[in-house]
Protein backbone atom coordinates (compact mmCIF):
# COMPACT_ATOMS: atom_id res chain seq x y z
CA UNK A 1 0.00 0.00 0.00
CA UNK A 2 1.18 4.02 -0.47
CA UNK A 3 0.54 6.40 1.81
CA UNK A 4 0.12 10.11 -0.38
CA UNK A 5 1.03 13.27 1.66
CA UNK A 6 0.28 16.73 0.56
CA UNK A 7 0.50 20.12 2.61
CA UNK A 8 -0.81 23.24 2.48
CA UNK A 9 -2.17 26.37 4.69
CA UNK A 10 -5.83 27.94 4.26
CA UNK A 11 -6.46 31.19 4.41
CA UNK A 12 -7.64 32.00 7.99
CA UNK A 13 -11.42 32.48 6.00
CA UNK A 14 -11.31 29.70 3.96
CA UNK A 15 -10.44 26.70 6.19
CA UNK A 16 -13.93 25.52 6.79
CA UNK A 17 -14.87 25.61 3.35
CA UNK A 18 -11.63 23.70 2.38
CA UNK A 19 -12.37 21.01 4.51
CA UNK A 20 -16.50 20.76 2.39
CA UNK A 21 -14.78 20.91 -0.19
CA UNK A 22 -12.56 17.76 0.29
CA UNK A 23 -15.74 15.71 1.66
CA UNK A 24 -18.27 16.79 -0.64
CA UNK A 25 -15.61 17.18 -3.87
CA UNK A 26 -12.78 15.53 -3.80
CA UNK A 27 -13.22 12.38 -1.43
CA UNK A 28 -16.65 11.44 -3.12
CA UNK A 29 -14.58 11.40 -6.09
CA UNK A 30 -11.49 9.39 -4.70
CA UNK A 31 -13.84 6.84 -3.60
CA UNK A 32 -15.19 6.21 -7.02
CA UNK A 33 -11.41 5.09 -8.26
CA UNK A 34 -10.44 1.73 -7.80
CA UNK A 35 -7.38 0.99 -5.62
CA UNK A 36 -8.57 4.07 -2.92
CA UNK A 37 -8.49 2.56 0.32
CA UNK A 38 -8.79 5.97 2.74
CA UNK A 39 -8.04 9.39 3.25
CA UNK A 40 -7.18 11.68 6.42
CA UNK A 41 -7.88 15.38 7.02
CA UNK A 42 -4.76 16.48 9.52
CA UNK A 43 -4.58 20.46 10.65
CA UNK A 44 -2.98 23.02 12.59
CA UNK A 45 -3.17 26.49 13.18
CA UNK A 46 -0.20 28.22 11.65
CA UNK A 47 0.96 32.11 12.22
CA UNK A 48 -0.39 32.44 8.05
CA UNK A 49 -3.43 30.49 8.52
CA UNK A 50 -4.39 26.88 8.94
CA UNK A 51 -2.23 23.79 8.09
CA UNK A 52 -3.92 21.24 6.39
CA UNK A 53 -1.72 17.77 5.81
CA UNK A 54 -3.85 15.61 3.92
CA UNK A 55 -3.05 11.55 3.67
CA UNK A 56 -4.32 8.72 1.48
CA UNK A 57 -4.17 5.24 1.18
CA UNK A 58 -4.29 3.80 -1.93
CA UNK A 59 -3.18 0.04 -2.44
CA UNK A 60 -0.37 0.85 -5.45
CA UNK A 61 1.03 4.16 -7.25
CA UNK A 62 -0.44 2.80 -10.56
CA UNK A 63 -3.56 3.15 -9.23
CA UNK A 64 -2.92 6.77 -7.99
CA UNK A 65 -1.89 7.11 -11.75
CA UNK A 66 -6.00 7.31 -12.28
CA UNK A 67 -6.27 10.59 -9.77
CA UNK A 68 -3.02 12.51 -10.51
CA UNK A 69 -1.73 11.61 -14.01
CA UNK A 70 1.12 9.32 -15.08
CA UNK A 71 3.30 12.33 -13.13
CA UNK A 72 1.80 10.77 -9.40
CA UNK A 73 4.56 13.22 -7.82
CA UNK A 74 2.62 16.01 -8.91
CA UNK A 75 -0.30 17.50 -6.16
CA UNK A 76 -3.86 18.19 -8.15
CA UNK A 77 -4.92 21.18 -6.78
CA UNK A 78 -7.97 22.44 -8.30
CA UNK A 79 -8.52 26.24 -9.43
CA UNK A 80 -10.99 26.70 -6.77
CA UNK A 81 -8.89 25.32 -4.42
CA UNK A 82 -5.84 27.18 -5.01
CA UNK A 83 -7.80 30.16 -4.52
CA UNK A 84 -8.53 29.28 -0.77
CA UNK A 85 -4.92 28.86 -0.11
CA UNK A 86 -1.95 31.23 1.14
CA UNK A 87 1.07 28.35 0.30
CA UNK A 88 0.56 24.84 -0.94
CA UNK A 89 2.95 22.07 -2.20
CA UNK A 90 3.08 21.83 -5.80
CA UNK A 91 4.04 18.04 -5.68
CA UNK A 92 3.73 15.18 -2.72
CA UNK A 93 5.37 12.71 -0.86
CA UNK A 94 4.63 8.81 -1.36
CA UNK A 95 5.45 6.12 1.40
CA UNK A 96 4.92 2.21 1.17
CA UNK A 97 3.12 1.46 4.22
CA UNK A 98 5.42 -1.37 5.44
CA UNK A 99 2.94 -1.76 8.73
CA UNK A 100 -0.11 -0.92 10.47
CA UNK A 101 -0.58 -1.27 14.16
CA UNK A 102 -4.42 -0.67 15.59
CA UNK A 103 -5.25 -1.24 19.29
CA UNK A 104 -7.84 -3.53 20.50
Amino acid sequence: MISRHWKGIAKPQFAHGYVAHLRDETFPQLASLTGFIDATILRREVAAGTEFQIVTIWDSLRSIEAFAGVNVEAAVVPATVQAMMVDYDRSVVHYEIVHTFRSE
